[in-house]
């Protein structure tokens, strides 16, 4: 499916010529640099120099299988007469970095540009997979727009405990919350664990990780199927090789991101979140992904396509079934050929073919996991999103995860002032609360928290999960994991720490959402909020240095990105003077 006739480059044009083809001094240095090494003129003369870009650590266990996988990579750019080139990364691992992965994507982004701008690199491999991995590396090729290809790390295989099958993260959340009912005892729980993460691989739940993978493939930064393969599979091996393969042709063709991650690309990868019932989060990377091609998305937009497009993946958490049942079902070309009218089918990929040629006659193998367009499992997309004087620039609510009960719902607000103050008093058992209030979390967005963590679950209180509540109305300005379920309304913006309307709300105000009529409203009258934002003061920052201190200045709000605005704006940054 490779282009034909494509090839567009010659050696002298290769960006590596600039250090290492010149009789300079910096030319000499730079061959003897190799052959240091244990590179002669035969390994790397007349070849592309390809950047594998690896964000492997021994903190990240959704990666553990990169080591294996980079070799894999590197045969195959060997074998397309490639010279490999692997750069290690930072390693984003969701469950261990804190306070949130989403504070450090956009320092991996940065880093992985400036790492390809600053190599003799003609082409890269970008491995990813594990949530904030995916968005960072395609945000840095599009600012860097050299030759790129995305290799997903795949989802983990899926978990067993005493007959029952697991999804990671969406299980263990029902499993905690039984557990703080105190239906379970604590060696109940450890055998639960035990049985929930059984290989090398992300979450297998349509979490971010399967979302943002899916959502590569479905922009064209991926070989075709290759999001849908599980982490251990022999096919996945198979495909890092077909990667390095791949990038030595691109380059030679001089196939850029910016070429495959056109406007309509995003308008695809939206509709492909919208039938995956993908995690919220996925709005906020596709936005941030898009502004480094200068394409402005906004909510809207993504309201607009997941109202025609209906749900056909059945997975948790909004279905039953697993990521791998999912690829063996069909995997993503089988969804997206099940919904090609919803799709610009002219959009090419890392193929240097179309989206048409690569889904073509994909057959779906269980209908019961991949559904129809005649028969899907929602009618609406997975994402809903909601305007009012609550969130004037909007919020996010995955709806198909949530109890139908509350798509219309009025409630009095509980309201914890910061992450601290609800772990202090979600369980007091003198809290005024019952399942009909609104809990209300403010000071966790971008600035807030900071780093815009995944606290938009918020715990259901103790004495309320005793009597077999399981879900309530929560309104947050931080994000929830895409493993995670429940009514819950995120990415509220302007977020409370910058003085939007969230951080007025008070103990025993009345807020409605009404999912089908796209609203949120805090019934508190202008003036009353007038007065309460004369006397407000934004919460004391903590960090006045470093990277933090960074963030803080120049990150952009939910609706935005949550990118830094500093790398939405400017001239290109030039390519480096080589002396």
């Amino acid at each position: 499916m490779a282009q034909k006739n494509k090839v567009k480059k010659k050696l002298k044009d290769l960006r590596s010529q600039r250090w290492y083809g010149p009789n300079t001094m910096r030319g000499v240095s730079a061959r003897a640099r190799s052959r240091q090494m244990g590179f002669g003129p035969d390994d790397i003369n007349n070849k592309p120099r390809i950047g594998i870009i690896n964000t492997w650590s021994d903190m990240n266990t959704c990666h553990s299988h990169f080591k294996d996988r980079a070799e894999e990579i590197k045969r195959g750019v060997y074998q397309a007469g490639g010279f490999p080139i692997e750069l290690p990364a930072m390693s984003l691992g969701e469950i261990l970095v804190k306070p949130s992965t989403m504070l450090y994507r956009n320092f991996l982004a940065m880093e992985a540009e400036e790492l390809i701008r600053c190599h003799p690199i003609d082409g890269v491999v970008l491995m990813g997979g594990c949530d904030k991995t995916t968005p960072a590396l395609l945000m840095a090729a599009l600012s860097m727009n050299i030759p790129a290809i995305y290799m997903p790390a795949g989802p983990m295989l899926r978990g067993f405990f005493a007959g029952e099958t697991l999804g990671s993260g969406t299980d263990v959340l029902r499993y905690w919350a039984d557990r703080r009912a105190g239906l379970i005892d604590d060696e109940k729980m450890e055998n639960v664990v035990g049985g929930m993460s059984r290989s090398a691989g992300t979450c297998m739940v349509m979490g971010t990780a399967a979302t943002m993978m899916a959502l590569s493939e479905a922009l064209g930064m991926t070989l075709p199927g290759a999001s849908s393969i599980p982490a251990v599979d022999t096919a996945h091996a198979l495909m890092a090789s077909a990667c390095g393969r791949r990038i030595v042709d691109m380059v030679w063709e001089d196939l850029k991101p910016r070429d495959i991650m056109t406007e309509a690309a995003f308008d695809n990868a939206t509709a492909v979140d919208m039938a995956m019932g993908g995690s919220t989060n996925a709005m906020i990377h596709l936005i941030a992904i898009a502004g480094r091609a200068g394409i402005k998305l906004d909510l809207e937009r993504f309201d607009k396509i997941s109202q025609k497009t209906p749900v056909l993946a059945n997975i948790k958490p909004s279905g039953e079934f697993l990521m791998e049942d999912f690829y063996y079902a069909g995997g993503i070309r089988g969804l997206m050929n099940q919904m090609k009218d919803h799709l610009d089918l002219r959009q090419i990929n890392v193929t240097g073919g179309t989206l048409g040629e690569s889904i073509k006659d994909q057959p779906v193998y269980l209908d019961d996991v991949i559904k129809s367009l005649d028969d899907p499992l929602y009618h609406q997309g997975g994402t809903a999103i909601l305007r009012g004087n609550l969130a004037p620039d909007g919020c996010v609510i995955k709806q198909t995860a949530a109890d139908p009960k509350f798509h219309q719902h009025v409630g009095k607000a509980i309201v914890f002032k910061d992450y601290t103050d609800l772990n202090l008093r979600i369980d007091d058992p003198d809290l005024e609360v019952d399942e009909n209030s609104v809990l209300v979390l403010q000071n966790a967005g971008p600035i807030g928290a900071p780093g815009m963590p995944e606290w938009g679950m918020l715990p259901i209180p103790k004495k309320l999960l005793e009597k077999g509540v399981r879900d309530m109305v929560r309104i947050s300005d931080c994000r929830m994991s895409g493993t995670a379920y429940g009514t819950c309304v995120l990415h509220v913006a302007p977020e409370a720490a910058v003085g939007g309307p969230l951080g007025l709300v008070k103990d025993g105000d009345e807020i409605e959402i009404d999912i089908q009529g796209r609203k949120i409203h805090l019934d508190v009258s202008e003036e009353e909020l007038a007065k309460r934002k004369a006397v407000w003061s934004p919460p004391v920052y903590p960090a006045t240095r470093g990277y933090t201190a960074l963030y803080a200045k120049h990150v952009t709000q939910a609706n935005e990105g949550a990118d830094f605005d500093f790398l939405h704006a400017g001239d290109e940054t030039p390519e480096p003077l080589i002396f």
